[in-house]
């Protein structure tokens, strides 16, 4: 059952891609030029060139039968193209017929055919090749009435009754005319499918409209079609011809320059039309997804398509495909410009895949360095990505450069390419970082500083990238040729990496500080208080040989406490909002004030307890503001691969476990 629905699928995909080349070549087709053509060859006397406006209805009704077939239902398409095959085997049968007559007609034997070798060799040859053709169409229309393909026979049984070869000529005219009198009356029997087709389709069409939508129509045709795959398929097509066509016109192989310049040209010729770009954009998709997916297996095997919802990627390489060839007038442009722009245009889609792998890569390898995992060939391949992450952006932003003049465009496009290889440059600095503490008897008690700087560090130089490409575009927009389109690239640019990014780094830095005020606030616990209370952390589970009393006289280290007012500024396990030294005046190291009624209700085995829905700590994810070292806290377990970024909470990394977590 399931090899039958795969066959299904591939047969809807299949049968549809010729519908779609028929459209290209009729909008690659110029009527104008043709019948120019025409005129000046010897076809112009003919009757059916005469009529330029017949000719262009043609046109349009090519159009008609192309939308026809490509949104045909697939039961109906396969049985058209079983009456199509029909056809082409009936004209086969008709050519052997007539190759038969021609060589019988050149030899002038008129006596019996056993006589002769050569005119027996003849005829057995054409009588298996008829018999061949006349099953075949028998069994494609499903009927054992095999005689009503068996009329392109006759001049081979009049050959056989020793008819004169005058005589047999005659009869495969008649057997001709005979099979054309066939499918007439078909198609006439036939003649209101059409009609019915179109009329029972527009009432499903009003109906679904009427009860679901134009979106839920949309959605569906799209689904049916399989559009992506479809375009794909035919763009795949028009690709393999082009490269085969350059490759049986030449006899000496190419080097590798003419290599790269054969497959640029290949693709601006395969993108000249509407509906090879989408092709193209499709396809780009689906490659920018095998990559992605091939990223995620090798750094996780199996177990990266277990429970993955976020394996949909690729779509956005191909719409900034889309969107950069639309803007640039692409198919508008002649090869070889098409082609060099394409190289930019492919370039952007390739640093946006390396950026993509990044972001797939980041979480798993800081995951792995901050967990306890000594699988040395799961390390090496998340640093070998890493190190392939770094060193290619590089590789590619130094190759444009060789080929291109430096100028505004060019340094937006190798500016992702240099920010990514920073970024990687930051993860795999964290990653060092982490298995040096691994491997040190005793936690570094400041690495959530350590890992800040760091993190500050390479943010540092993305913004100062950012605001170096706004300059410049400011400076080649004021004393340099102005348009709105790139007025427009600065005004976005300077938004969305500038603006943002110092905002959200200025947020990151006012939480810190007033985590670090508010630590500094609270009384540090004596070695009497420490004796006294004889318990671990709540937050981190380990003894305390220091610690800092809260006013709800909750005993934490402060750099575990630190870490939670990274997040939000109550007690961990009572909620009781923690005030700064300036409203608390006079607390020093004496008894702080006992937590209001209630709150001892909420704590059981030093066990944090969980937080109401509107005191929740929100998700580490979508905390924009509290920096990747604020978020140490809220990171689950890594033990798996693949869980949130190991920056968030390097003592959960190293497997302990905090009570509010399970919050």
């Amino acid at each position: 059952m399931a090899a039958k629905e795969k066959l299904e699928a591939v047969l809807n995909v299949a049968l549809r891609v010729p519908s779609i080349m028929l459209l290209d070549v009729l909008y690659r087709w110029d009527v104008s030029s043709f019948f120019q053509q025409i005129q000046r060859s010897s076809l112009s006397n003919n009757p059916l060139f005469q009529y330029k406006y017949l000719a262009l209805n043609m046109h349009y009704v090519g159009y008609v039968l192309s939308v026809v077939l490509l949104t045909l239902p697939r039961q109906h398409l396969v049985q058209l193209y079983l009456y199509f095959l029909t056809a082409l085997l009936l004209y086969a049968g008709h050519q052997i017929s007539r190759d038969y007559v021609r060589s019988e007609l050149e030899s002038a034997y008129e006596g019996p055919m056993y006589l002769e070798p050569l005119s027996m060799n003849r005829f057995t040859t054409a009588l298996i090749g008829q018999l061949v053709v006349c099953t075949l169409c028998s069994c494609v229309m499903k009927t054992k009435q095999i005689w009503l393909f068996s009329a392109h026979m006759l001049p081979l049984l009049a050959r056989l009754c020793l008819v004169p070869l005058e005589t047999i000529v005659i009869i495969n005219k008649f057997a001709m005319i005979f099979t054309g009198l066939e499918v007439l009356y078909f198609l006439g029997s036939n003649l209101l499918v059409p009609y019915n087709l179109a009329k029972s389709a527009y009432r499903e069409l009003v109906q679904v409209v009427e009860v679901y939508g134009l979106l839920a129509l949309g959605m569906s045709l799209w689904n049916q079609l399989v559009v992506p795959v479809l375009f794909m398929v035919f763009w795949l097509v028009l690709f393999a011809l082009q490269i085969y066509s350059y490759f049986s016109t030449r006899d000496q192989p190419a080097s590798r320059e003419r290599l790269l310049f054969l497959f640029l040209t290949s693709i601006a010729e395969c993108c000249s039309t509407p509906y090879s770009l989408l092709g193209l954009v499709f396809t780009v998709s689906f490659v920018a997804l095998g990559v992605l997916t091939l990223c995620k297996f090798y750094l996780q095997g199996y177990r990266a398509f277990m429970n993955d919802p976020a394996m949909n990627r690729g779509m956005t390489e191909g719409v900034t495909l889309l969107i950069l060839a639309v803007q640039t007038g692409l198919i508008e442009l002649q090869v070889v410009h098409r082609a060099f722009l394409l190289s930019i245009i492919l370039f952007i889609v390739v640093a946006s895949i390396l950026q993509s792998m990044l972001e797939i890569a980041d979480p798993i390898v800081l995951a792995l360095g901050a967990s306890r995992d000594k699988s040395l060939w799961k390390h090496f391949r998340a640093v070998s990505l890493c190190l392939f992450l770094l060193v290619f952006p590089a590789y590619m932003a130094y190759m444009i450069c060789q080929f291109f003049h430096m100028d505004f465009w060019l340094l937006i496009i190798i500016s992702s390419s240099i920010l990514t290889s920073l970024q990687v440059l930051g993860t795999l600095f964290i990653y060092v970082l982490f298995m040096v503490e691994e491997f040190r008897k005793e936690p570094v008690e400041n690495m959530d500083d350590v890992i800040y700087y760091v993190n500050g560090t390479y943010r540092l130089l993305e913004f100062l990238v950012a605001l170096c490409v706004v300059a410049y575009g400011v400076s080649e927009t004021i004393f340099g040729e102005w348009t709105v389109m790139g007025s427009m690239i600065i005004f976005i640019h300077s938004y969305y990496n500038v603006w943002l990014r110092a905002q959200l780094g200025w947020k990151s830095f006012l939480l810190r500080r007033d985590a670090v005020n508010k630590i500094k606030s609270l009384p540090v616990a004596t070695k009497e208080q420490l004796e006294k209370h004889n318990d671990i952390c709540a937050i981190c589970y380990q003894d305390m040989k220091s610690a800092v009393i809260t006013p709800c006289s909750h005993f934490f280290h402060a750099g575990c406490l630190k870490k939670w007012l990274y997040v939000q500024d109550t007690c961990p396990l009572c909620h009781c909002h923690l005030k700064n030294s300036s409203q608390q005046p006079g607390l020093g190291t004496e008894q702080a004030p006992q937590p209001p009624a209630g709150a001892e209700q909420n704590i059981v085995r030093q066990e944090g307890p969980e937080p109401p829905d509107h005191e929740r700590p929100p998700g580490t994810g979508t905390q924009e503001g509290s920096g990747d070292s604020s978020e140490h806290i809220n990171r689950s377990s890594t033990s798996q691969e693949g869980a949130a970024d190991p920056r968030e909470d390097l003592q959960s990394a190293k497997g302990e476990t905090c009570p509010v977590e399970s919050a």
